[in-house]
Formats: structure tokens, sequence, C-alpha cells
């Protein structure tokens, strides 16, 4: 231990303050707990005022009520975040073999969710598509302005409809030969989805609908927990998150470019059924 310590702090009387700490490993148990636990509190930050909001604009008549399909993600997306915990919290208190058996109803979760966000995304778009069609000329431009909202947000949707089921599966693959990517990765793979409940915290600086800029930077804030420990404790960045950042920073760079542009709109339209 001393050898090791005089390799990080240079001296012999001053050793690692975390390397082999109880501290440091109740820590290593619970922090994927901490993070599952972290992203529900997020995700019911955003969700539970904006729902309270428009479940009032809904019953004052003024928008429509919620489709079945919005209903049916809701529920997904929530058994999944306390599936996570659970799952998380079964490997903190070392019931692997449980943990091994729920882990069937998380990639059942997993496709439902991934299913069912293809349905719910055009099912948004062409509600208000459709109100515009149909509205008075005084409520077609805050219509256009939504609906060119919504388009934008759909580079966001494609990214976590695409990203999502990709990190769970690296996740899923490494779950017998490498526990240490399986359980970042499945983090990671859930920290993709939470935009929706970030973009929805009020008093959260934005830059939508100018450009997405937050969202990544969010995302990034959302997983620095998780990966400030790591760093702290093993001196290294894990392999999960070059991972992570290697395909989420180019798609990134990708949404931004093509945020907003007519070229995108264009092609919205089309992806949507209505160019």
């Amino acid at each position: 231990m001393a050898t090791i310590a005089k390799g990080f702090t240079g001296t012999e009387s001053r050793i690692d303050v975390l390397s082999g700490t109880p501290r440091a490993h109740v820590i290593d148990r619970w922090i994927f707990v901490f993070m599952a636990a972290w992203f529900i509190a997020i995700v019911l930050t955003g969700f539970i005022p904006d729902s309270i909001m428009k479940i009032g604009m809904v019953r004052a008549g003024a928008r429509p009520p919620f489709p079945p399909v919005l209903h049916m993600h809701a529920v997904l997306m929530g058994s999944f975040l306390l599936l996570l915990l659970t799952q998380t919290t079964l490997m903190a208190t070392g019931r692997r073999a449980l943990h091994m058996k729920l882990g069937i109803a998380g990639v059942v979760l997993a496709v439902a969710l991934v299913t069912v966000g293809f349905v719910l995304a055009p099912t948004m778009y062409h509600e208000t598509w459709n109100a515009l069609q149909s509205a008075p000329p005084n409520a077609r431009a805050k219509l256009q302005e939504v609906v060119t909202i919504k388009e934008n947000i759909l580079l966001l949707q494609l990214r976590i409809g695409i990203l999502f089921p990709l990190f769970l599966a690296i996740g899923i693959r490494a779950r017998s030969g490498n526990a240490g990517l399986h359980k970042r990765m499945m983090i990671l793979a859930t920290v993709m989805a939470l935009p929706a409940g970030i973009d929805r915290i009020a008093w959260l600086p934005t830059t939508i609908p100018a450009s997405p800029l937050s969202v990544d930077l969010y995302t990034i804030l959302a997983i620095s927990p998780m990966l400030v420990w790591d760093v702290v404790r093993n001196h290294s960045v894990h392999r999960a998150y070059w991972i992570w950042f290697a395909v989420t920073l180019p798609v990134a760079v990708v949404v931004n470019l093509l945020w907003d542009t007519p070229a995108w709109h264009a092609t919205a339209r089309q992806i949507m059924g209505v160019g």
C-alpha cells in the first residue's frame, strides 16, 4: 500500500485516502444506486410541474387530451427507471442472482420503450400539424412555430431512439465478461433519455429553441457524479466513457449543425409524411 501511495503522492508518509478504505468500497457499491435515484429525481423535477400544467390546459379546453401512446410511454419510462434503481440496489446489497433474473424484464422494457417512442414522436407531431392545417389565420403563426420546434426536437428524439438501445446493447453484451463496463453502460444508456425531463425544468437556463447545446451540456452534467468518482477512485477514465463520448460527441455535432436548417425541416416533413 505504501508503494502504491508513493506512486500517487511522492511520499512514504501520506497514503491515498480513498484506495482500500471502507468509505471507498461503500461508494463503489452505491454510486450506481445514487445515479439511478438521481435520474429519477431529474425526471420528476421536470415532468411533475409540466404535467400538472398540461392537465390543467386539457381541463380548460386549451389543448387536446393526451393520446394513449403518451400514457404508455410515461408508464414504460417510469418502469424502466424504477427497474434500474432496483437492479443497482440488488447489486449493491449482494443479490446478484435476482439481479440477473430481472435483467430479462429490463430487456423487454427497453424494447417496448423504444418501440413506443417511435410511435409517440409522429403522433405528437401530427397532432400539431393537423391543428395547423385547420387553424384560423390568427392562430396559424403560433402553431407554425410549434411545428418548427417539434421538427427540431425530432433530431433529439431520433438520437435517443438510436443511441439508447445501442448503449444498452453494449452494456447487456458485457454483463458476463466485463461487469465494470456493463454497469456503467447501463447508466450511460439511460442518460440518453433524460433530455425530455431536463428540458421541462423551467428554472434551468436553456439554449432551446435556438440551439440544442444546453441539452448536450446538461446530459454530461447528469453523468458527472459517476464520472468524477471514477476518475478520483481509479485515477483514469474508464473505457465505458471513452465509448460513450466517442459516439455521442460526433452525433451531437451533427444534431447542432442540422438544427433549424431548411434542409432538416424539409427532411423532417418527409420523415413524418407531410413533405
